[in-house]
């Protein structure tokens, strides 16, 4: 009784604090030290349940009438909806085949997807994230049918919720009337609570009252009496040995845990806690436009344990669930998941070594069938150990094969619930583990990027008007490093130069630099104005395009010699190329900046807030100054209004799935509140990537240009 009782006070403090002060990670149990233990724990386990069921005063209805496809969406992966499988920039349209063929060739597809749009552009100017929402291609109408899309491939659809996003433009109203009314006009499934570990009941209610109820997910798991109406969450949990039990399930079977290790490079943990566990597992490949795809391994793992977990997703809300039930075999875990006429039994080997032999002891009626549901293969001519009582259950023990740090799948059913169903289940799972998992590769691939080329201007012999030459010089030390949040140091972040062999955040290259000419100031209205009288130019997609002209036409009184914004890369492109230039390639646009010095800002090495526009901190933005409004912040060349005013395109960047630019010299505009938005990078030897999409939400407010040219020889 003193076991029973330590381990019932051990862990009712253990997850009852962590409830009750919102951890963010969720919360996973520790399992029994040992198999001795297993009836004392388990015993505390389902006391500490009752209890805390019982403080919250629970309510299972949420789980039993609303959203009933939340406990079979396994495989939950977090997508940038700038993806290039899903969205072609070329085309301008949604490529939702595509995608999905994608996730279904690699690890047997997806239940439900994440749609990732704001984080990390949000804050480049002051559109929210619902502002962004309405950017996407299409606007509401377009996600309307890029959700129902997804929909007719039986695929979930959920968005995030930013709760810090506090800074940028007011809606005039609270955000759960916002997103709740969006995520309706757009037929969504439910959202993401980014960074919350919890998520207040107000979010809930409005969806019912809006006739549209939404799966809600926070970051964390739910707290406490939020768990009533929080059917999933996000784990982050740390590993040991023994597997944990995902706390949230052990409360209701119905709630459905996604794990969560974005920067892993081997799942193999990720992916046996969520076996184990009979839950979700989110499959972030694309993480903020830097690409961590899973190894051949895991994506195979994951195929089958995932057919395996949708298959008999109705037996993983057993309430009769039985973590850590014995096993025969050191290193192999079990939990068990009793049913009517079945039960089924999750296991896992955490040796990286197979194991095979005599894995489990079960008792089950004489008359049961019994299959190998990993392997699909049926159990026959069994061993019977010893026979319990008079009766027709019996015990025995099962022999079959675990792989190296893999994973197995029993089966015990009546013979009148063996259907066809299953039998092709069984055969799919017969092709799905032909090979052995350690036949795959564990390699991580980093994506090779290209830089587009800004295509060689009309060489000139004069400088042009408003323009400074810039000499020749054989050896400027270009080094500069990426500033984007969450990048850490490994291969595959930021951007990729032709002279480098993969992408990474921090770069230093000697460069031979070719004489060139560059603007003196970045391009005002005027002048864009005169460009469109001149040329008719008109883009393809018209969306935000010239945001803040009236009718495309014409700039607001005074606004003549403020750098012109709300224009997209291609727009800058076609501008300058008109005049018989180009856009500046970073490494210009810095040493026309930075000088032969490796100063740190255009005046010197210290910030001066004189030389550079007074920035905008509030939710509104007035506009940017007149690009020659502060003549004391000139590089050493005399180029002006280099940084603190707008952000300036330089090189866009490319791999299989990411389209991203290079902005540089940062802006007027500093939204408050949070550290998530996109941070500026007004020192010379920092640059911004920024995330390509499509041109309504590629074009911002804070973000103009200036043009260079080439010299003739």
């Amino acid at each position: 009784m003193a076991i029973v009782f330590s381990v019932f006070v051990l862990f009712a403090f253990s997850i009852s604090f962590c409830l009750t002060n919102g951890a963010k990670s969720g919360e996973c149990m520790p399992g029994p030290r040992s198999q001795n233990e297993f009836n004392s724990w388990l015993s505390g386990m389902k006391e500490w349940r009752q209890s805390e069921l019982s403080k919250m005063k629970y309510n299972d209805s949420v789980y039993d009438k609303f959203l009933l496809w939340t406990p079979s969406s396994i495989v939950s992966p977090q997508v940038m909806i700038h993806d290039r499988y899903l969205y072609d920039s070329e085309l301008g349209e949604y490529t939702v085949d595509k995608f999905l063929n994608d996730f279904k060739t690699r690890y047997n597809g997806v239940d439900s997807v994440l749609m990732w749009h704001s984080y990390p552009n949000i804050g480049v100017d002051n559109r929210n994230q619902f502002d962004m929402m309405r950017s996407l291609p299409g606007g509401i109408d377009g996600v309307l049918s890029l959700v129902n899309q997804f929909h007719t491939r039986g695929v979930n659809v959920l968005f995030p919720y930013n709760p810090w996003d506090q800074g940028t433009r007011d809606e005039g109203t609270e955000d759960y009337i916002t997103l709740t009314g969006l995520l309706k006009q757009v037929n969504a499934d439910g959202f993401n609570g980014d960074t919350m570990s919890y998520v207040p009941e107000d979010f809930w209610i409005q969806s019912v009252n809006n006739g549209h109820p939404l799966a809600i997910e926070p970051e964390g798991g739910p707290q406490e009496a939020t768990l009533n109406y929080t059917k999933m969450g996000w784990g982050y949990w740390k590993y040991e040995f023994i597997p944990c039990v995902d706390a949230f399930k052990w409360l209701e079977t119905k709630h459905i845990t996604h794990i969560c290790d974005r920067w892993q490079m081997n799942h193999t943990n990720n992916l046996q806690h969520t076996f184990f566990n009979g839950i979700g597992f989110v499959s972030w490949e694309n993480v903020w436009g830097i690409w961590n795809g899973m190894n051949d391994r895991d994506a195979q793992a994951l195929a089958r344990i995932s057919t395996i977990l949708r298959y008999f997703a109705p037996l993983l809300v057993s309430k009769s669930w039985e973590p850590h039930t014995p096993t025969l075999q050191w290193g192999v875990f079990a939990s068990k998941w009793p049913g009517d006429g079945e039960t089924l039994w999750t296991l896992v080997n955490r040796l990286p070594t197979p194991v095979t032999g005599n894995q489990l002891q079960v008792d089950i009626n004489s008359t049961w069938k019994l299959f190998d549901c990993y392997h699909g293969t049926e159990l026959k001519n069994l061993t019977i150990e010893r026979v319990e009582g008079t009766g027709s259950t019996q015990m025995m023990s099962l022999s079959f094969s675990l792989d190296a740090l893999g994973y197995g799948c029993i089966l015990a059913i009546e013979p009148s619930k063996v259907t066809t169903e299953l039998h092709l289940f069984l055969s799919h799972m017969a092709i799905l583990t032909k090979q052995r998992l350690g036949n795959f590769s564990t390699e991580h691939v980093v994506l090779k990027q290209t830089m587009t080329v800004n295509e060689p201007s009309t060489r000139h012999s004069t400088t042009p008007v408003a323009m400074i030459k810039i000499p020749a010089y054989p050896t400027f030390k270009f080094v500069v490093h990426g500033i984007e949040i969450e990048q850490g140091n490994h291969l595959g972040v930021d951007v990729q130069y032709p002279w480098e062999e993969n992408p990474q955040v921090s770069h230093a290259h000697v460069m031979n630099m070719s004489a060139f000419y560059i603007d003196q100031y970045p391009v005002t209205n005027s002048q864009y104005k005169e460009f469109v009288e001149k040329s008719g130019y008109e883009p393809k997609d018209m969306t935000n395009y010239l945001r803040d002209w009236k009718n495309h036409s014409w700039y607001p009184n005074g606004w003549d010699k403020k750098p012109v914004t709300w224009i997209d890369l291609n727009d800058a492109r076609s501008y300058c190329k008109l005049l018989g230039k180009r856009l500046p390639n970073e490494w210009e646009w810095q040493f026309a900046a930075q000088g032969t010095d490796s100063r740190i800002y255009p005046w010197g090495l210290t910030w001066d807030s004189k030389r550079v526009p007074t920035p905008v901190k509030g939710r509104n933005m007035p506009g940017p100054a007149d690009v020659d409004s502060h003549p004391n912040g000139a590089s050493v060349f005399g180029v002006e209004d280099l940084v603190g005013n707008v952000y300036q395109w330089t090189n866009e960047f490319m791999d299989e799935h990411t389209r991203k630019a290079v902005l540089r010299g940062g802006s007027y505009y500093q939204p408050q509140g949070s550290h998530w938005y996109l941070p500026q990078p007004y020192k010379l030897d920092e640059h911004q990537k920024f995330l390509l999409m499509s041109p309504g939400l590629d074009r911002s407010a804070a973000i103009g240009f200036r043009c260079a040219a080439d010299v003739a020889e």
